[in-house]
């Protein structure tokens, strides 16, 4: 059987911005560059990991346009359109379709407080405003909801979802997602954001990963899934462990946000390893302090990452 179109790793890229604050564009390219020449099978932008939520529509934009310029076609671009309604998301749909997007992913709705059917309508709303492939985002850390088995495999089955991307956290739900799909006759394409059980993940099911941490190292998660594909599960088990010594970065800074304690982790770590120039986030967030600087360079160089 061959592969779906989406497979594979497809890290959701983060967004740099210059010293001064101002959206790195020649930046962005770079860390593309980096996923690219690391294997990877496909660019998420404009994810959580790219501060969607911190971004101007003429950000998005540029950041939509110039992504599917330097990509090029070589992989599918898949664009994040979270906004807090149907009709807001569409706004943001129109923005993707004619920057260049390969496929959107939207989360439930937010802000508001809708019910399970409420949700299943928000997403019929989107597909049917779109020939654009529409991902289903689990996130509830973000949107307070989290997407049913039963209600995803549904509209999958029906041609309204083409997959999921989960970053619930929550491994039960997503294995009865996964056996759910399956005896449905795989109508989604599954992903888990999950950075440190991804090898699980894989190994239960999973079409592919999208993995915050992929910025940093794509190779080591491109061999991994590689691994997976081929059942060596012991070699994706050890490339999963080196992945999780890595992951530790996002754990070196304390009473920060979640956004400046991993986001401002990769950017550090990216800068460390000269993939962009500044660590900048966006406003209001912080950046790390330098002790926390100094532990996340530490952990970057026991990586092997570092070219000398």
């Amino acid at each position: 059987m061959s592969e779906p179109r989406f497979h594979g790793v497809i890290p959701p890229v983060v967004t740099p911005r210059t010293a001064d604050g101002a959206l790195d564009l020649p930046g962005l390219g770079s860390v593309i560059e980096h996923l690219l020449a690391g294997g990877v099978h496909g660019l998420f932008v404009l994810g959580s990991s790219g501060e969607v939520a911190f971004l101007t529509d003429a950000e998005r934009v540029s950041v939509i346009e110039e992504s599917a310029r330097v990509t090029a076609g070589r992989v599918p671009l898949i664009v994040g359109v979270n906004e807090m309604t149907p009709a807001r998301v569409i706004e943001q749909v129109r923005l993707a379709e004619q920057a260049g997007a390969d496929a959107i992913v939207a989360t439930a709705p937010f802000y508001t407080l809708p019910s399970t059917a409420e949700i299943e309508t928000h997403f019929r709303l989107i597909a049917g405003a779109t020939a654009l492939p529409l991902f289903a985002y689990d996130v509830p850390v973000r949107v307070h909801n989290k997407l049913t088995v039963d209600m995803l495999v549904r509209l999958g089955a029906e041609g309204i979802l083409a997959g999921v991307k989960d970053s619930s956290g929550d491994d039960v739900a997503f294995r009865r997602l996964v056996n759910a799909n399956r005896a449905a006759g795989e109508p989604l394409v599954l992903f888990t954001g999950h950075e440190v059980v991804a090898d699980g993940a894989l190994l239960w099911g999973a079409h592919g990963v999208v993995p915050g941490l992929g910025n940093i190292d794509p190779r080591r998660y491109v061999e991994m899934y590689e691994a997976a594909v081929d059942g060596d599960w012991a070699r994706a088990r050890s490339l999963q462990d080196e992945l999780c010594a890595l992951f530790e970065i996002v754990f070196q800074a304390q009473g920060v946000s979640g956004e400046a304690a991993g986001i401002g982790a990769f950017k550090v770590a990216l800068a460390r390893l000269g993939v962009i120039s500044s660590s900048r986030m966006s406003q209001p967030v912080a950046e790390l302090d330098e002790s926390t600087v100094e532990r996340i360079h530490a952990i970057v160089d026991r990586s092997g990452l570092l070219v000398t």
